[in-house]
C-alpha cells in the first residue's frame, strides 16, 4: 500500500458481513462512512479510523484498506488527536483521522472531546448515540433520555441527558451536526465533516435493538421525537470556518525551519550508516518491568533510523507498571511499514522469567519457526520450539537493568540487520 494507490470502489471488506444485532444502527453508520470515503476519493493510506471500546469498535475488522487503531474505552478521541497533531506538525497534514465512538465512550472521554474541539485539531468524530452502553449490558449513559428504562435505571432515568452538540459548540467546534442513522443524507454529512478543515463532530442517533427497544416504547420512527422532546435539534447545527485548524496555527507560530531544531541545534536523528537489509524483520523483546526493556527497544529503533531504515515499536506491560513483564515489538524495514503487528517473529529476545511467562501466556513461542532466532538468557528454561536457540548469561554478566540492551547488541552483531556501530550513539 502506497500513498499513490488508486482509490478503491469500497473501503470495506469485500462482501462484509456486519456483526451487529438485527436492526442495529451501527450497520447504517459504517456503510454511510464507506460511501463518504468513496465519494471523497481519499487514498486509503491517508485514512485512519480510530475506534473506541464498545460495539462500534468492531468497525476495525469491517474496513480492509485504511489504517485502523483500536483504543481504550473513552480514549479514542485523545489517541486520534495525538495522531493528527503529529501528522500536522511533523508530516504533510494529509491524513484524515476519523473517530468512531459510542455514547458510553463519549461520556467516559468527555474532556478528550472538549479538548480536541478547543484545539481545533483536524479530527472527525462520529458519535454513535443509542442512549446506553450496548456492549456491557445496556446500562444507562449520560445520553439516556429522561424516563429511559435500563438495567441501572429500572424505574426510568431521572437525570437529564447531555446535549453533546451544544457542549461541542461551546467548546468552539465549528462543524457540528446531529443526524439519524437512517437519514438518506447521512453519507453526505459525514463527507462534509471529513472535509471540514478542523474539528468536526456528527452525533448519529440510532437504535440498540438488543437493550433499548424491549424496555422502552422506541422505534426508528420515534427516535426523532425522543431527541426533540429533550430540547435537542437535528441537522447541521454549525458549519463555520472562522478558526484555523491547529496544524496551521502551529506552523505560523513555529516555522518549519525551527520546528525540528532545539535551542542546541539538535536536528533529530540523522542517518549516518547504510544497512544491507533487504526485507522487513520483526523482533520481540521480553523481560521484566523496571529493567529498561522498552528503553532498550527504543534505542534499537533509533539505531535503525541512524542506519537509514524504517521502524516501529509497540510496547506492552501490566497496569502495575513497576512489576511483572515488559514487552516490546519492533519492526525494522528498508521500506515504509504499514502494518505494525508481528504474526511470526524473525527474532525473539527473552532476558527474564517474567518475559518468558508472558510469551507463554500469549502463545507466541508456539508460532516460532525454524527460521526464527530465539536469544535466551542462560538462566531460563528452554521452551519446546523449532526456533534456533542461542543462550548467553546476559543477566549474570551485565545485571538485569542492562540485560535487554546487551541482548539487543548481541542480536545486531549476529544478524547484521545494520552496522552495530549504529548503536554506539544511542547506548
Amino acid at each position: 500500500m502506497t500513498t499513490t494507490m488508486t482509490t478503491p470502489a469500497t473501503f470495506m471488506v469485500e462482501n462484509c458481513a456486519m456483526p451487529f444485532c438485527k436492526g442495529c444502527g451501527h450497520s447504517h453508520v459504517l456503510r454511510k462512512l464507506n460511501d463518504a470515503l468513496t465519494k471523497l476519493q481519499i487514498p486509503p493510506s491517508k485514512v485512519n479510523l480510530v475506534t473506541d471500546i464498545g460495539c462500534i469498535g468492531l468497525a476495525d475488522a469491517m474496513f480492509e484498506t485504511p489504517h485502523t487503531v483500536h483504543t481504550t474505552h473513552g480514549r479514542s478521541t485523545a489517541f486520534a488527536t495525538g495522531i493528527e497533531l503529529a501528522d500536522s506538525v511533523l508530516s504533510d497534514s494529509k491524513l484524515k483521522t476519523i473517530v468512531l465512538i459510542g455514547d458510553g465512550g463519549a461520556m467516559i472521554g468527555l474532556l478528550h472531546l472538549v479538548n480536541a474541539a478547543l484545539l481545533n485539531a483536524d479530527v472527525t468524530v462520529l458519535l454513535c448515540n443509542n442512549f446506553l452502553f450496548g456492549m456491557t449490558g445496556g446500562q444507562h449513559s449520560a445520553f439516556s433520555p429522561l424516563e429511559f428504562i435500563t438495567p441501572t435505571t429500572p424505574d426510568g432515568n431521572i437525570i437529564p441527558p447531555i446535549d453533546m452538540c451544544r457542549v461541542m459548540m461551546d467548546a468552539r467546534a465549528e462543524y457540528v451536526a446531529r443526524k439519524l442513522a437512517t437519514d438518506k443524507d447521512l453519507g453526505e454529512v459525514i463527507a462534509e465533516a471529513i472535509q471540514h478543515p478542523g474539528f468536526a463532530m456528527v452525533e448519529i442517533v440510532e437504535l440498540c435493538t438488543e437493550h433499548a427497544t424491549g424496555k422502552n416504547e422506541l422505534t426508528g420512527n420515534e427516535i426523532r421525537n425522543v431527541i426533540e422532546e429533550q430540547g435537542q435539534e437535528f441537522g447541521i447545527l454549525s458549519s463555520a470556518t472562522s478558526r484555523a485548524e491547529f496544524g496551521v496555527l502551529y506552523a505560523d507560530k513555529n516555522p518549519r525551519d525551527q520546528a525540528y531544531a532545539s535551542e542546541k541545534g539538535d536536528d533529530g536523528i540523522i542517518p549516518q550508516y547504510q544497512s544491507t537489509l533487504k526485507q522487513q524483520v520483526g523482533i520481540v523483546i521480553a523481560g521484566s518491568a523496571g529493567e529498561r526493556v522498552q528503553s532498550a527497544a527504543k534505542k534499537l529503533c533509533e539505531a535503525a533510523v541512524v542506519s537509514n531504515l524504517h521502524c516501529t515499536q509497540k510496547n506492552d506491560n501490566p497496569v502495575t507498571q513497576g512489576s511483572g513483564f515488559s514487552l516490546s515489538e519492533v519492526i525494522i524495514s528498508p521500506n515504509e511499514i504499514f502494518y505494525t503487528g508481528i504474526e511470526t517473529p524473525d527474532a525473539v529476545i527473552v532476558v527474564s522469567e517474567d518475559g518468558m511467562n508472558e510469551l507463554h501466556e500469549k502463545h507466541l513461542l508456539d508460532r516460532l519457526t525454524k527460521s526464527t532466532v530465539l536469544i535466551l538468557d542462560s538462566s531460563l528454561m528452554k521452551p519446546h520450539t523449532e526456533a534456533n536457540i542461542i543462550e548467553y548469561p546476559f543477566r549474570k554478566e551485565f545485571g538485569g537493568a542492562k540485560a535487554a540492551m546487551k541482548a539487543i547488541e548481541f542480536y545486531v552483531k549476529q544478524s547484521e540487520v545494520f552496522p552495530v556501530e549504529a548503536l554506539a550513539p544511542v547506548t
